[in-house]
């Protein structure tokens, strides 16, 4: 039975969870708050390869970092994970949402206003922009004014004849209220302390605001709002990812959470364990406050619609990504045209190009827009050099068959840095790339849904059409001004939108037909029931979305401490526990899964456990050596077709994928057994198939034996089971065959697959019968990703790395060696 309550719990410690926590905490409430992700103090943001390789958030690989990144049909998203959420990594900006912007446009033309106003915001607008400390870049100060992107976007909109302006930041540029701004002094902390216990100072320009600021210059949630809840008594946990939410029959609500090891196991070298069979915890609450962001808010009311019924069928409406477009002036010179622009030098943001809307009061000229400046930390300067593609193939395969050649020397290089800047260029126009933000009222169109229990999304720019081209035209406008080359978009191997403020999905109406909740974040039907995030957004907001979202926050506790909305008996059924058929005991799926990877968190069914030894490799014991590394593969099979180059071509094929861990328990006998064999766990994904589905066993072959001196085999065999326990084999060669070395990628990248009824075992492959076939490869990303994935454990692991990288390199060299120049 449970027994911990709390009067309000808040799932989320971004702008709406944070400020409700403070504030409900500030007035005496019981609030305890539930963030997945960790705390970050200054100083602890990752900034080496290394750390930065694994700042990124899939708890099924254990990995816990900031970056949580989304893959949706049209566009990709950035969002964050920790103690503080979207203010860890977003660029300070602090701007109101216009006065005349509070509208949706309607079908026929015209335009519906939201149901809350300017007027409603600004006094709460007023109280969060104090609390945050936003005040604009002081350009006009001494040890400031040299900042060569604030001025070229000043001298840019003069010239087009468009508003430009220093907007409100979240950054200390001085040491405390009144005093002179100056770099890097010690920053006064206010009477209530900083749960982070660490000493901050001002900014000193580095331009690293969007991967965590290290200074704590920037006034990020954890230094302002969730100090003061702290402060004032509220429990606020980390790590605890929130996994299903109910009713309770008799009022309030009950919250299901798994809290996750984040820390690296004593001895162990691999770092944090991976999410698999971990405890489900319960808290009631009489108010829950959902502020998971965009997407974990509206995920976990779609996996919950079935205990809220009469939920709003507006449930996943409204979405959109508030306009954003993110694009480069590249070659672009200082306001004298004489040095190359440093965008890097300042915060992320300094200014702010307003494009008017014709709702101002200007006839035609479409909806309104801002364009911000942008920047970046000097260390990655080399990013931006891919627009530069004349020799980009060339630089390619050098770099491949560099890292597959470099074995031969002493010891491998593990810091890829000369070579991924070899990869993308000399980084000549890096130094004058200026990279620039918009935003603006998109058409808040698209869906979010659940897809084999996991969330998806259905948008499209092209609704936005107009939006978009006037963005892209003024900034077009922008680089002529400046001298600079426009690179169009900065996903240089695939054409999509990149969002960093997801906004909808349980939007806010004015009753339950048009919207999820009402002006002040209440669900309709549910009473105690709150959105305080991104989600509860009916449109685009226009200008960053963070004070917006924070303003409508404390609008919402203001209406709770009032005692206005109190929460009473739902009238729901009995409340279903964990361990039930349908409460929380079962396979979940948390909304961190999404479409980046994950496995069920609990993973029932799986064999994955007692794999140690598949395939005749003993399980690891003192004396070996293992190593292990992650690969991903995804393409298209057919149904009803045997032949895999067919089937990759059939135009019925069916997209499929793989993310398998490949694990060697014993390097020294793996290289010199002839076949070469290790254990393979993971899952496969497959729609034909369930959905993602665990393998139960599997094989892997490096380098077999082909039946010529001059074709070696990789060999996949994989045993798994459908959503109908279904026994299904998947078998995979890729073709390493003699000749030119421009063949290496191909042939190490192509894996032909068939799937076989039955769990089949090697040699039974005749007799079986063949289900689907077709084609999967690994894309050059996932392959540089796949780098930083190996791992040894065990003694002599620097040298088991050195004989596994000279026997990969040695079998290329056999095959294609012959043919070298």
């Amino acid at each position: 039975m449970t027994t911990e309550h709390a009067d309000a719990v808040v799932v989320g410690s971004g702008f709406g969870g944070s400020v409700a926590a403070y504030r409900l905490a500030e007035a005496g409430r019981s609030v305890v708050l539930l963030e997945r992700g960790q705390r970050y103090a200054p100083g602890s943001f990752p900034r080496s390869p290394a750390e930065l390789g694994r700042a990124f958030w899939d708890p099924a690989e254990g990995l816990y970092g900031m970056f949580d990144v989304w893959s949706f049909k049209g566009c990709d998203s950035v969002v964050s994970s920790g103690l503080g959420g979207g203010s860890l990594i977003y660029a300070n900006v602090l701007l109101r949402k216009d006065e005349r912007w509070f509208v949706n446009d309607t079908m026929d033309g015209g335009y519906e206003p939201w149901p809350v106003s300017r007027a409603d915001l600004d006094p709460h607008y007023d109280q969060v922009e104090k609390m945050m400390g936003a005040t604009p870049y002081p350009l006009d100060q001494a040890a400031f004014a040299d900042t060569p992107k604030t001025h070229a976007m000043q001298d840019a909109a003069a010239e087009l004849g468009l508003h430009w302006a220093l907007p409100p930041l979240a950054v200390s540029f001085a040491p405390e209220a009144g005093a002179a701004p100056g770099l890097n002094l010690p920053i006064a902390e206010p009477a209530y302390g900083n749960l982070h216990g660490k000493p901050r100072r001002t900014c000193r320009l580095c331009g690293e605001c969007d991967i965590g600021c290290n200074d704590g210059a920037k006034n990020s949630l954890d230094h302002n709002y969730l100090s003061a809840a702290k402060f004032h008594g509220a429990d606020l946990r980390t790590s605890c990812d929130v996994k299903a939410i109910r009713p309770r029959p008799t009022g309030g609500y009950e919250v299901d959470y798994v809290t996750y090891e984040t820390t690296p196991v004593e001895g162990d070298g691999r770092g944090p364990r991976k999410a698999r069979d971990l405890p489900v915890r319960t808290i009631t609450c009489d108010r829950l406050i959902l502020g998971a962001g965009t997407y974990g808010t509206t995920y976990l009311l779609l996996k919950s619609a079935r205990d809220f019924p009469g939920l709003s069928p507006a449930l996943g409406s409204r979405f959109c990504g508030n306009g954003d477009l993110l694009t480069f002036l590249l070659r672009s010179r200082d306001r004298d045209r004489v040095r190359p622009l440093d965008a890097s030098r300042g915060p992320v943001i300094t200014s702010a190009i307003r494009l008017p809307d014709e709702l101002d009061g200007h006839p035609g000229a479409g909806r309104g827009a801002y364009i911000e400046d942008g920047g970046y930390p000097a260390f990655v300067d080399w990013i931006i050099q891919p627009f530069d593609l004349g020799d980009q193939i060339d630089r390619a395969v050098k770099f491949l068959w560099g890292r597959f050649t470099e074995f031969f020397s002493g010891a491998p290089d593990t810091n890829l840095s000369k070579e991924i800047a070899d990869l993308i260029g000399d980084g000549a126009l890096a130094v004058s790339s200026l990279p620039l933000l918009g935003m603006g009222r998109d058409t808040p169109d698209g869906r979010l849904s659940l897809k084999d229990g996991r969330l998806t999304a259905d948008w499209t720019s092209e609704t936005s059409t107009a939006h978009f081209e006037r963005l892209r035209s003024t900034m077009q406008g922008i680089a002529d001004v400046l001298g600079a080359d426009y690179a169009d978009n900065p996903m240089w191997f695939r054409k999509r939108v990149i969002t960093v403020h997801p906004l909808g999905g349980a939007p806010m109406g004015r009753d339950p037909l048009e919207g999820v909740c009402n002006a002040f974040g209440e669900v309709f039907g549910f009473p105690g029931l709150y959105i305080a995030d991104g989600a509860a957004m009916p449109g685009p907001v226009g200008p960053n979305p963070s004070l917006t979202i924070a303003a409508l926050a404390d609008r919402m506790a203001t209406r709770i401490l009032e005692g206005e909305s109190r929460p009473v008996d739902t009238g729901a059924g009995p409340a279903r526990g964990a361990g039930s058929p349908d409460g929380a005991g079962g396979e979940t799926y948390g909304p961190s899964e999404g479409t980046r990877g994950g496995v069920p968190v609990q993973g029932r069914g799986t064999e994955s456990g007692t794999l140690a030894g598949a395939g005749g490799t003993p399980p690891e014991g003192p004396g070996r050596t293992s190593l292990s590394f992650t690969e991903e593969m995804k393409g298209f099979v057919t149904y009803g077709t045997s032949d895999p180059r067919a089937g990759e071509l059939d135009d019925r094929r069916e997209r499929f994928s793989f993310r398998l861990t490949i694990t060697a328990d014993d390097v020294h006998r793996f290289l010199e057994e002839p076949e070469h064999t290790a254990r393979a766990e993971g899952w496969v994904d497959a729609p034909g198939h369930g959905g993602r589905r665990p393998v139960q066993r599997g094989w892997f072959n490096l380098f077999a034996p082909g039946g010529a001196e001059d074709r070696r085999l990789m060999k996949y065999r994989l045993h798994f089971a459908d959503d109908q326990g279904r026994r299904r084999t998947l078998t995979g060669r890729k073709n390493v065959l003699h000749g030119p070395p421009t063949r290496i990628w191909p042939d190490t990248s192509t894996l032909y697959v068939r799937i076989l009824d039955g769990h089949v075992e090697e040699g039974g492959d005749e007799e079986a019968e063949v289900l689907a076939a077709g084609v999967l490869q690994i894309k050059l990303t996932d392959f540089a990703r796949q780098l930083t994935t190996f791992r040894t454990s065990g003694p002599g692991g620097p040298l088991a790395l050195v004989s596994f990288g000279r026997f990969f390199a040695g079998e290329l060299w056999e095959v294609y060696g012959p043919d070298l120049d």
